[in-house]
């Protein structure tokens, strides 16, 4: 047996919840390979993969450094090594859940500032009535950084959080902050406002790939059949199926040739649609007199190619060569 992909997935709180249920809609089977608290597991269908558990930030680091061929976590995590993310890491499916905005707030007794503008302009009075720069308290340092100089404020400097972020102005430790929120509920009880263009990121958990990882064909086989299992769950929660009686096919593929996708190969006497476009299809079936028309849901759409699959071996063959 070759050497096995590896895998890591968060290894507790709402997170973990949310990625086993991923797995599990997928119809991945985890298992844990040291009990409950064990660290490492099993995906039933799938010898030649490993999964570790680790801390969501571990993840990030791991996937930047090598150390795991896929993992999920969060975007903001990886985004935070700056530049290096891209050319280490490539995000292959985002999950559509653990999601948190990465924002700028300020507090709300600032009724004058509600942009990054208005924190331009306060900087720059501030030092020159102070002295000093206005202190940002974040966890997010590169993040923070590239924001900042993209609305071109250099007229602040970083107090690195090592707690919660949010009580910094209160607790006179920062004038602004840098931080994820979910509700912005925390930040409101902390006399804290998310400024009008102050999203930095809207992040999600991501199924992402490290580059850095030693990959080679037989690890490139083993994650097309991972991913395709995956992108066709995802594609069989967005489709419908519609059938119609054979002897009224043609009538019918003319009323819905609207819905059907560019290339999409025929099927006998049915379609397949988004969900978005289902009862339109059948509005338009109906009025051409076709029916019965039966609707299914598959669990599975499966296409001939996983296009993250291809970008993926692009991507590391291209690092093979390079370090050839």
């Amino acid at each position: 047996m070759t050497e096995p992909v590896i895998i890591a997935i968060p290894s507790k709180g709402r997170l973990k919840e949310q990625v086993e249920g991923w797995l599990a809609d997928c119809g991945f089977s985890l298992r844990s390979a040291g009990g409950v608290r064990g660290y490492s597991a099993t995906l039933d269908g799938f010898d030649d993969i490993q999964v570790r558990l680790a801390s969501a930030s571990d993840i990030a680091t791991g996937l930047i450094e090598g150390e795991f061929h896929l993992g999920v976590t969060g975007e903001d995590l990886l985004r935070e090594a700056g530049e290096a993310m891209d050319a280490r890491v490539m995000l292959l499916a985002a999950l559509g859940f653990g999601r948190a905005d990465l924002i700028v707030a300020a507090p709300k007794s600032w009724i004058d500032v509600d942009s990054m503008n208005d924190v331009d302009d306060v900087a720059h009075l501030f030092l020159a009535r102070t002295g000093r720069r206005l202190r940002v308290a974040t966890k997010y340092l590169a993040q923070t950084r590239a924001f900042f100089a993209q609305h071109g404020i250099a007229d602040y400097r970083l107090a690195e959080s090592g707690g919660a972020t949010e009580g910094a102005p209160a607790a006179g430790a920062a004038e602004l902050v840098v931080d994820i929120t979910t509700t912005g509920a925390t930040l409101a009880a902390n006399g804290l406002k998310i400024l009008r263009d102050g999203v930095i990121l809207r992040s999600q958990a991501q199924l992402a790939a490290g580059l850095a990882a030693p990959w080679n064909d037989a690890r490139l086989t083993v994650c097309r059949r991972l991913l395709a299992v995956i992108e066709a769950r995802a594609r069989g929660r967005t489709i419908a199926s519609l059938v119609w009686p054979e002897q009224q096919d043609r009538a019918a593929r003319a009323a819905v040739a609207a819905f059907i996708s560019p290339g999409e190969a025929a099927r006998a006497n049915g379609v397949l649609v988004a969900q978005a476009d289902l009862f339109v299809a059948a509005e338009a079936l109906a009025n051409a007199a076709v029916g019965p028309v039966s609707v299914t849901h598959p669990a599975y759409v499966f296409e001939a190619r996983s296009a993250a699959a291809e970008r993926l071996a692009a991507a590391v063959s291209v690092e093979r060569a390079v370090g050839a």
